[in-house]
Order: structure tokens, then C-alpha cells, then sequence
């Protein structure tokens, strides 16, 4: 052979020899590699087994329970059609009928024929029991057999009803309640291990728990239906954590073999002797080993500490004294350059931080609205926090909603959003949320009392700072729940507010066709107050709706948590006929559920509530005294007039205005009806919006405390849960103190014109003679 045609094999001999010193680093990094896969194949395999394992137990239980919830349903069938029931049935005996109904039946704890039209139930509420109200409006509804979970007896138990039928005409409901054990048996016999979780659930209400309970927040992923029932079995196992590459067990263990092997083979290829190897031995000898390499360097490099933003400083103006005004009822308000700037920014960051140092909390997320006087009290706020030691996520801007989400998302539990969310452009604030838990009331002023008292909390060292963005994992979240059956035209209006960053895109990706009017983000809201609760903010809106033939107008708040709607035809429907809607909805799965509303909805709420089966609990206004009633009650869902709206059924419980319109876009879209005709279809009356009138002296609190002190409404039922609500058999009529600014809040409903102008005119009568000039505007 030539020297030319041996030159090719020269190369790559040549090659092979360069390489060769590497092999062994290479077969240790194969090696490490092949054990990475390999325990990881092993973790993903025994995982795998222990979710059939325990997907098997939970379908064994799902199938006993629906078996034995359907075996004493069907005895409640046979025993409704037997002749000594329906012998007092047909004389109209109810109570005979209930005590043949139970005659012979082993465990029950009462049996009941009720009333058809329900009355004496809804006049006895509470005592009567909500669930038991919703059990029987559901067999009605249903016309069948139905089984809940019930607390009417003290605690649970199980609850059956059923229609009683005499010559196929309905002459009632019949009601029995048995123990809990009837229908938790077999959950109770098959204990889930103490490393998993099994539950019976009916809604948000888990009934029964077995295993390691710090399980249940993901057992949903794995849950299952009970057949024949609206209850279902959740299932939890510790997280496995990801496999490599997304491989799977089989996959993993057969990537594992494959890297040893190549590993044994750069082993093997490393230690083969070549004619170079006194060279290469001399040449190594001369070049500066791995240990020297790094001594002549000073050591190993050390990987780079976090970049750490500084916060602004306060700006060297003159500095504004903390004002105790400032801390609301349910979050924190002023106007810049008067009672808010950076340096009260500051300490109200670092009283937060200091509270949260002493539960034990580390990070917290941080995230404003548009206006001007954003970037400037995230700094300051910011500040503060890293001053008590916290670690801060700051999302930049973005609607409150989405600060809410992202304290879920990345799992800190404390969360501030710097808005001043629909008041004037020269308000900002900050709504707070420490341990899970919306600060209100003496959480608030607490706050102002560790500022007044010097009980700050100064760390060694300042916390960190990053930025992330959580925008696309919120649209996705949404998009992931809420899908249209149909498309539908949607104008949407942010009122130059900051959901026009976000809430165009939320509704597109569910599969709406939107069009956005005042979506850009501007602070001084040139177009119109972003107020969706005043009807005049909502003239653009529904001038744009009739122009484009849309199907509705949506219109949202300054910072994105609160919802208005309009109709086609211009009508504003108010959120308490929202709410309606949407605890229809809510209670088709979720029977018996307590739904929440403030003191300002509709007197025809409750009704509607009861009639769909659920538990309705008026409340005070306010967004964290809302929440915080819903983590008491464990309520599905809440709403308030100005239009908050808090889904815990399929969301978080924090009011989110952008998602409950994917919500109500969702039912529109599933019913054959046009939007118009459905949202037209609830009950109303005549009705005026918020009315707000300035409070003498700017102290609302104190003129409604005289009022209700002074006032006399004969006839009426009087509720003092916030300010004073009278009610009416035919309406009723509200004042109380806004949290918020120094104005008074007046609401009046009727069941017509008359009604409405009588107890307007009563109203205007007593709030007169406690002060003659005041300034009504009825």
C-alpha cells in the first residue's frame, strides 16, 4: 500500500490516539449516567405500581359504595310502594306514611314525608337543614332517587329522598337519613397506607379521609365517580418526580443497560496500548494537571451569585408621615403624594415582611396594576420586604387576579397586588395575602400598629429579588378548564385598565372571538373610570356590542378582579343575577353547597339558591371578609354585587373577574338559548344600581351607627350584618359604609315600580330625620 492510500487510515488512527486519554472520563460520565437512569427507572417503576395498586383499591371502594348507596336506595323505592305507605298516602297522612316508611328499617335515624311545595322547610331554615332542602329539591328535579351527604342531624349522615308517588301524581317527598356508615363502609374497611390518600368527596366537602392527609390537595388527578351518585373517591400518592427525559420506567431501565454498556466499551478502549503511549505518557507529565490547572487559577470557579436588583430608594422629597386612614377594612388605600409614597411603601413592605418572619414564610410575590404610581411603590414596597429578610417574585404588571394565581403557582402563600383597583388615578394601594389568608381588619391594622410601635423586623441580610412571568401558565391554567361549545362574539372592555394585557387573550384561547375595547394599559384611564358597577361606564361598551351585533359585552375592573356584563340589547345585568347563574351551575355538581353573597344582592337570591339545591349565607362586603367567610362555610362559590365573583369549585376562591367571564362565556355557550335570552330569563325586578352619596363629616361609619340607632321601619325584617339592610316582603333597601372612600352606599329593590318607590321614599323619610342635609339623589 501506498503512503498516499495508507493516509486515511493514518487520520483516523491519529484521531483515535487524541481521543484516547479521554476515554476513561468518558466511560466514568457513561457510568454515572447509566445509574442516574437506572434509579430513576426503578423510582418511575415502583411508582407506577403503587398507583395501580391503589387505582385498583380506589375503584373496588367507588364500586361498594355505589352498590350499597344503591341497595338502600332501592329499598327507599320499595318501601315507598308498599300498602302501608301508600295507604296513609292516600288518606293524606303524612305523618303515617313516615312511620311506615321506617317501620322495620334497621338504623334510621328519622324519616320524613314533606310538603310538595317545601314552605315549612324554607320558613325554618336554618334549623330545618339546608341539605336536606337541596336533597328534596334535587329528587324533584331528578324525579327519581337521590343520595347526598347531609349535616341536617348534628353531624353527617347519609341522606336519601325520593318522590312519593300515589296513582302516578306526586303527593310529596320522601326524606330519610341514615348513618354515615351506610355509605362510608367500605372506605372505612379499606384503609388507604399511611404513604397514599383515599377520600370520599361530595364537592368540595371531603366526607371521609384515610392515609397521609398532606395528600389531598392533588388527589383530584386521580379521582373517580361513584356510581349512581354525585360523590366521588380522590386518590393522592407522593410525587414521583419527573423521569429523565420524560422516559418512562421500561424506558428508562433499557437507556440505563445501553449507557453501561457504552461505558464498559470506553473503558475497554481507553486501556488499549498504542505505539504513541510513551509520548502521550511524557506529554501529560509536561502539561499542568486538573488540581494545578486550578491552583494557578486561583481554585475552582464558583458558580455566579444570583443577580439581586437593588430597589429604588426613596425619593428625597419631603417625606409623608404614616397615615392610620390608610388601613381599610380589607386592604390598604391612599392618594399619592398625600398619604402613600415610597418610603410608607417601604415600611408597610417591611411590617408585612416581619409578620411573615414570624409565621415562618420566606417568599412572597409582588405584582401591579397600570397606574403611574406603580414601579415607584413596587419599590418602595419591595424594598421593605428584602429589608425584613424576604425573599420577593416579582411578576411586574399584571392584573390582581394573576398575583392571586401566582402565589398558587409557585407555591409562596403570600402574595401583595399594588393596585388601587377602581378608585382615581391618583389612588393606589396594596390588597395582601400572608399564609393563604387575605389580611382584613385587625390583620390590617395590625400592620399600622408594627409600623406605630417600631416592631419591624430587620434581617442580617436583605432577601432576594427575580422577576418571572406567570401570564402564559395563568392563560393556560384557564384555557386547561374552560373550553366553549360553540363560539361566541365578545366585546371586551378594560377601561384602559391592566386586564387588557391578559383578559383578550384568556377569552380567545377558550374559543371566544373577541373584540378589545380600551385594552391598552394606561394609568390616567382617559376613556372612562374602569368602574364596571357604575351603569355610565358601561355606554362605550354597549354602543360597541350593537354596532359589532356581538353576542355580549364584558367589561372588567381597574386590576381585573370584578366583572360587568352586558346584553345585545344593552341591558346591564347586574352581579347578583350573575350569581344566579352561576350557583345553577355550580350546584348541578355540587348539591348542597354553600353559596355566599353580600348584604347588597337581591332578596330573590336566596330563593333561587334554595331552589337549585343549595345552602345560600348572606355576608359583609368585602373581598377578604368574603373569602375568609368561604374558608369558614367551605363554600363553593361567593359573589358580591360590585361584582367580585369566587370560584373555589374548579378554581383557587379568590375573586378572579377574568375568570369567572371564561365561567359565564362557558354556560352561555353549553345552552341552546342566545346569551341574551338566558341572562334575560332570571328573575328580576326593579331595581337601582349602587347609589353612593357623601358621608357628613367623611364618616360613614359613624352616620350609619346613628342611623341604625334612630331608624324605625315597621313591618320589616332588620339585618345589621353590614350597615343596615330592611327587608320587605315585596323588596327591600340597603345603606352602609363604603370601605374605601367617604361616601355612603345606598341599594333599593322591588318586585315593581311601586314597590320600589315606597321603600325608596321610607328610606329617604328616616335617613332625613337623622340628617336634613343629607344629599339624596331619590
Amino acid at each position: 500500500m501506498s503512503e498516499h492510500d495508507t493516509a486515511p487510515a493514518k487520520r483516523k488512527l491519529g484521531l483515535g490516539n487524541a481521543l484516547q486519554p479521554f476515554f476513561p472520563a468518558i466511560a466514568l460520565v457513561l457510568a454515572l449516567i447509566g445509574a442516574w437512569l437506572a434509579w430513576s427507572g426503578w423510582v418511575q417503576f415502583r411508582s407506577e405500581q403503587r398507583e395501580a395498586a391503589l387505582v385498583s383499591s380506589r375503584d373496588a371502594v367507588a364500586k361498594k359504595i355505589g352498590t350499597a348507596t344503591s341497595g338502600q336506595l332501592a329499598e327507599l323505592s320499595k318501601r315507598l310502594a308498599s300498602e302501608p305507605v301508600q295507604a296513609a298516602l292516600a288518606s293524606g297522612d303524612l305523618p303515617a306514611a313516615s312511620s311506615a316508611l321506617r317501620h322495620g328499617w334497621a338504623d334510621v335515624q328519622s324519616s320524613e314525608v314533606l310538603v310538595d311545595d317545601f314552605d315549612p322547610l324554607y320558613n325554618g331554615l336554618p334549623a330545618t337543614g339546608f341539605g336536606k332542602v337541596g336533597l328534596a329539591e334535587a329528587a324533584i328535579s331528578e324525579n327519581k332517587p337521590v343520595a347526598a351527604i347531609v349535616k341536617d342531624g348534628g353531624g353527617p349522615a347519609l341522606g336519601l329522598a325520593a318522590p312519593a308517588m300515589r296513582n302516578g301524581a306526586r303527593v310529596g317527598v320522601a326524606y330519610v337519613r341514615l348513618p354515615l356508615a351506610r355509605a362510608t363502609g367500605p372506605l372505612d374497611a379499606d384503609h388507604a397506607a399511611d404513604d397514599s390518600y383515599l377520600a370520599l368527596r361530595q364537592g368540595g366537602y371531603s366526607v371521609v379521609e384515610t392515609g397521609d392527609k398532606a395528600l389531598a390537595t392533588g388527589a383530584e388527578a386521580l379521582a373517580t365517580p361513584v356510581p349512581g351518585t354525585s360523590w366521588r373517591i380522590a386518590a393522592g400518592l407522593p410525587d414521583a418526580g419527573r423521569a429523565p427525559f420524560g422516559l418512562g420506567a421500561i424506558p428508562c431501565l433499557i437507556a440505563a443497560a445501553i449507557a453501561l454498556l457504552l461505558a464498559i466499551l470506553a473503558w475497554r478502549t481507553g486501556r488499549k496500548p498504542s505505539q504513541r503511549h510513551a509520548e502521550e505518557t511524557a506529554a501529560r507529565a509536561e502539561a499542568p494537571t486538573l488540581a494545578q490547572a486550578m491552583e494557578q487559577h486561583g481554585g475552582a470557579p464558583v458558580a455566579p451569585a444570583p443577580k439581586v436588583r437593588e430597589a429604588a430608594q426613596p425619593s428625597t422629597g419631603p417625606k409623608i408621615l404614616i397615615d392610620k386612614g390608610i388601613f381599610r377594612a380589607y386592604d390598604i388605600r391612599g392618594i399619592v403624594g398625600q398619604t402613600l409614597d415610597m418610603g410608607v411603601a417601604e415600611l408597610i413592605g417591611q411590617s408585612v415582611g416581619s409578620l411573615m418572619a414570624e409565621k415562618g414564610l420566606t417568599d412572597i410575590v409582588v405584582g401591579r396594576d397600570g397606574r403611574l404610581s406603580g414601579p415607584d411603590m413596587v419599590a418602595g414596597l419591595v424594598e421593605g420586604l428584602r429589608k425584613a429578610g424576604r425573599n420577593v417574585i416579582d411578576i411586574g404588571l399584571a392584573a390582581t387576579p394573576v398575583v392571586y394565581f401566582a402565589a398558587y403557582q409557585l407555591r409562596t402563600g403570600c402574595c401583595i397586588a399594588v393596585t388601587g383597583s377602581h378608585n382615581p388615578p391618583d389612588y393606589n394601594g396594596f390588597k395582601i395575602v400572608v399564609g393563604g389568608e387575605t389580611l382584613s381588619g385587625n390583620a390590617i391594622t395590625d400592620l399600622y400598629a408594627r409600623i406605630a410601635e417600631d416592631r419591624l423586623h430587620d434581617a442580617h441580610a436583605p432577601g432576594n429579588w427575580q422577576q418571572r412571568d406567570v401570564s402564559q401558565d395563568y392563560l393556560e391554567r384557564i384555557a386547561s378548564d374552560v373550553q366553549l361549545d360553540r363560539r361566541l362574539k365578545v366585546v371586551v372592555d378594560a377601561g384602559n385598565g391592566v386586564a387588557g394585557a391578559i383578559a383578550p387573550q384568556v377569552l380567545t384561547a377558550i374559543g371566544a372571538e373577541v373584540t378589545p375595547l380600551f385594552c391598552e394599559v394606561d394609568g390616567t384611564f382617559p376613556n372612562h373610570h374602569p368602574d364596571p358597577s357604575e351603569p355610565h361606564n358601561l355606554e362605550s361598551l354597549i354602543q360597541m356590542v350593537k354596532r359589532l351585533d356581538a353576542d355580549l359585552g364584558i367589561a372588567f375592573d381597574g386590576d381585573g378582579d370584578r366583572l360587568g356584563v352586558v346584553t345585545r340589547e344593552g341591558n346591564n345585568i347586574f352581579a347578583d343575577r350573575l350569581l344566579m347563574l352561576f350557583a345553577a351551575d355550580v350546584l348541578e355538581r355540587n348539591p348542597g353547597a354553600v353559596i355566599v353573597y353580600d348584604v347588597k344582592c337581591t332578596g330573590r337570591l336566596p330563593g333561587q339558591i334554595l331552589r337549585h339545591g343549595g345552602s345560600p349565607l348572606m355576608w359583609k362586603t368585602g373581598h377578604s371578609l368574603i373569602k375568609a367567610k368561604m374558608r369558614e362555610t367551605e363554600a363553593e362559590l361567593a359573589g358580591e354585587m360590585s361584582g367580585h365573583f369566587f370560584f373555589k369549585e374548579r378554581w383557587f376562591g379568590f375573586d378572579d373577574g377574568i375568570y369567572s367571564a371564561a365561567r359565564l362565556l362557558e354556560i352561555l355557550a353549553s345552552r341552546p338559548q342566545s346569551p341574551s335570552e338566558l341572562l334575560n330569563a332570571l328573575p328580576d325586578g326593579v331595581s337601582t344600581p349602587e347609589i353612593k352619596v357623601p358621608a357628613p363629616e367623611d364618616d360613614p361609619h359613624g352616620f350609619v351607627e346613628r342611623f341604625r340607632a334612630a331608624a324605625k321601619f315597621e313591618g320589616a325584617r332588620l339585618s345589621t350584618i353590614d350597615g343596615l339592610r330592611v327587608d320587605w316582603p315585596d323588596g327591600w333597601g340597603l345603606v352602609r359604609a363604603s370601605n374605601t372612600t367617604p361616601v355612603l352606599v345606598m341599594r333599593f329593590d322591588g318586585d315593581n315600580r311601586d314597590a320600589l318607590t315606597r321603600i325608596q321614599a321610607t328610606f329617604r323619610e328616616q335617613l332625613l330625620a337623622v340628617r336634613p342635609d343629607l344629599k339624596l339623589p331619590f
